[in-house]
């Protein structure tokens, strides 16, 4: 068949190009494997624009360079980290640009550790965008404890480093062991318990301890329930789960986390030696204060004793400034009665200034005299109003027409009454009247010097 991948090159020696080389490679890995499993580290995770991830798979002795399309990727692109153990199936190939062998992946899940650790960032990246990590909700411990609860497991190495730990520096500390297992499913509810009984019994702050271990031996430290029980605490709780290097979701969501459980016992318990040489250091203080204190007191005790006076000089002074107030006072009563007399006779004669009998003659007098000058005003108003009216008079004779007529004038009115100043005002024929000094004329015009005559003489 000519299109078998397996069909073996004829013996006349048929020359392939590079593509038919690289496509016939790829129809024989593809039909030899169509699918299969395999495992491996992932490194070299590249995650362009397209949505694709490229990744090379390997173990301790070789690699295979991988392509994990976009439509099977977009699950867990984003939890895929360098180093992650995984399980991938897919189908071998040849990218036949580069002739490149390499496994095109249709699914992919965490292997062994590596699937706990997915799940690991997946919640802390969970509880991180909630806030639970959140500095600004942490509570600060107390730097004098009293009380101190312990959820760890009662037995075994750590709960006795704790004990030894707290003996040693803070022996006085009250401890009690809140008892829970420390690994496995059933230690999930119970740490949860045991942190909900606890934060009721009032104790200053709680240790949450356990040793190292793998991260599956640690894992009910990482699980949400435990996470959220420790953030509703309400008492402060320091996380000392595994050694140094061992981390854990309770160790962010802790008000603190310690390295080890003795680590967190050395920072809930203050020594006792640097607390006694605080003490040492303040007795000391105080004793340096108390002495100055008292320097300053007998100096001023010897002051205020040298300004001290016998109680007879006090009583002397006091009886002398009595004496003065007294004399003081009869001055001041004295003065004061002869502003009253004072006061009191400029009133009397204020009043007998006023009185309404004085004042009644006073009216009487200027009444009388002003009925004498009441007739004598009279009579001189009239005298001059008298001789104001001759004058007017004779004033009025001297511009007066009558006066013109007495001499022997005349005045001239036609029948309407007017004034004849001018002959050319009449006609001849035209009576007229003639006001003379006593009694009028009646006229008729004959020939007032303008006009000829035509009267007749008979009229």
């Amino acid at each position: 068949m000519q299109n078998d991948p397996f069909q073996r090159l004829g013996l006349d020696r048929e020359v392939l190009s590079v593509s038919q080389l690289n496509q016939r490679a790829r129809g024989l890995l593809e039909d030899v494997f169509p699918q299969v499993w395999v495992e491996g580290e992932l490194s070299n995770l590249a995650r362009p624009s397209s949505g694709h991830v490229y990744f090379t798979l390997k173990d301790s002795q070789a690699q295979v360079r991988c392509a994990f399309f976009r439509q099977h990727a977009s699950r867990v692109r984003q939890a895929l980290r360098d180093g992650l153990a995984v399980k991938v199936r897919g189908k071998v190939s040849v990218f036949e640009g580069r002739g490149d062998y390499q496994l095109i992946v249709d699914s992919l899940e965490p292997a062994g550790d590596g699937a706990l650790r997915l799940a690991f960032d997946a919640l802390k990246d969970k509880l991180s965008a909630e806030g639970l990590f959140a500095q600004e909700r942490k509570q600060a411990l107390p730097k004098q404890p009293k009380r101190i609860g312990l959820i760890t497991s009662p037995t075994g190495a750590v709960i006795r480093d704790l004990i030894s730990v707290f003996a040693r520096r803070a022996p006085g500390i009250e401890l009690t062991v809140i008892p829970t297992a420390v690994q496995g499913r059933e230690a999930i509810g119970q740490i949860v318990r045991a942190i909900q009984l606890a934060d009721k019994l009032g104790f200053d702050a709680l240790v949450l301890a356990r040793g190292g271990g793998s991260l599956e031996d640690l894992w009910c430290f990482n699980e949400e329930v435990v996470a959220r029980a420790i953030t509703a605490c309400q008492t402060p709780i320091v996380s000392a789960v595994g050694h140094e290097t061992d981390v854990t979701i309770s160790d962010f969501v802790a008000d603190l986390r310690a390295p080890t459980p003795s680590a967190a016992a050395e920072l809930l318990a203050p020594d006792q030696r640097e607390a006694q040489q605080r003490i040492d250091q303040l007795r000391r203080q105080l004793w340096l204060h108390m002495n100055n204190r008292l320097q300053r007191e007998n100096l001023r005790l010897s002051h205020l004793s040298q300004r001290v006076r016998h109680p007879r000089e006090q009583l002397q002074r006091q009886s002398q400034r009595l004496d003065d107030l007294e004399l003081r006072l009869q001055r001041a009563w004295q003065q004061a009665l002869n502003r009253s007399e004072q006061r009191l006779e400029r009133a009397q004669l204020r009043l007998q200034a006023v009185h309404p009998e004085r004042r009644l003659s006073q009216y009487q007098q200027r009444l009388e005299h002003l009925s004498q000058r009441l007739p004598q005003a009279i009579e001189r108003r009239l005298l001059r109003h008298e001789e104001r009216l001759h004058v007017l008079a004779a004033t009025l004779q001297a511009v007066s027409p009558l006066a013109t007529l007495g001499r022997g004038y005349s005045i001239l009115l036609d029948q309407q009454g007017q004034a004849i100043r001018s002959a050319a005002q009449t006609e001849p024929g035209q009576r007229l009247r003639a006001r003379l000094s006593h009694g009028e004329l009646q006229l008729r015009i004959e020939d007032n010097g303008i006009a000829p005559s035509t009267a007749s003489l008979l009229d």
